[in-house]
Parts: structure tokens; C-alpha cells; sequence
């Protein structure tokens, strides 16, 4: 008696290989979202100019969506191959600790990103009688 052991799609096995890859410069783009966030947080302290604020929150905001992305793919290889085709797979690898760190983890990446959207990048000023 023989059984059928389906295999996972070559598609994703090529997703995992690119996610892994993707993943391995999380670190690096994680210390680069903190110093922005540092460099953000020293020009807040000081008497800066709302354009200086403006350019150092967007900074901020490049670097943790850099940050999200190398983390959400950590995230999807931590899952395992098998779950890029089933979602079932998806939702057991959730409940890992692995999988249940990282979900963590993006979901803290988005919180700060969506925080800085509202409340660290200040709205472009324009003078009275200018338009865009």
C-alpha cells in the first residue's frame, strides 16, 4: 500500500528561499530603525525646524517599513515551507513559539510605524497664498 505525500509547489519552495534571504538582513535594518527613531527623538528635544522634524520622520518612517518587510518574511519562512500553500499549516505555525515570536514582533513594527504616520512626521506647512 502505498501512500501520496503531496509535495509543496515549487513556487513556494522558491518564496521560503527568497524570504529566508530577505530575512537574514533583519538585524541590520532593525539597528538602522533605531537609530532613525534616536535621531528623531534628539531633534524633538532640540528647537528644530518643522522641516528637519518632517525629514527625520520620514526617515524613521523608510526604515521600519524596511524593517517590516525583512520581518514579515522571517515571519513567513519561520512558518515553514509547507504552510506558503496551506493555510491551516499557517495558523498551527502561529501557535510556535517561533512563529508566535515573530508574529509578535511584526505586529509591534506596525504599531511604531502607524505611530509615527500620526504623530512623528509633522504635516508640511505651506504659507498663506502658496499652493502646491
Amino acid at each position: 500500500m502505498a501512500f501520496f505525500r503531496p509535495r509543496v509547489s515549487r513556487e513556494a519552495e522558491v518564496r521560503y528561499h527568497a524570504d529566508r534571504e530577505v530575512g537574514k538582513s533583519f538585524p541590520e535594518l532593525l539597528e538602522k530603525a533605531r537609530a532613525a527613531e534616536a535621531e528623531l527623538r534628539r531633534l524633538q528635544s532640540l528647537p528644530a525646524s518643522t522641516g528637519e522634524l518632517r525629514a527625520a520622520g520620514l526617515v524613521l518612517d523608510r526604515a521600519i517599513t524596511e524593517a517590516l518587510r525583512a520581518a514579515e518574511a522571517c515571519r513567513r519562512a519561520a512558518f515553514g515551507v509547507k504552510a506558503y500553500d496551506d493555510r491551516i499549516r499557517r495558523r498551527k505555525a502561529r501557535a510556535t513559539p517561533t512563529g508566535a515570536m515573530w508574529t509578535t514582533e511584526v505586529e509591534r513594527l506596525r504599531t511604531l510605524r502607524e505611530q509615527n504616520r500620526l504623530t512623528g512626521i509633522p504635516k508640511d506647512i505651506l504659507p498663506i497664498g502658496t499652493a502646491h
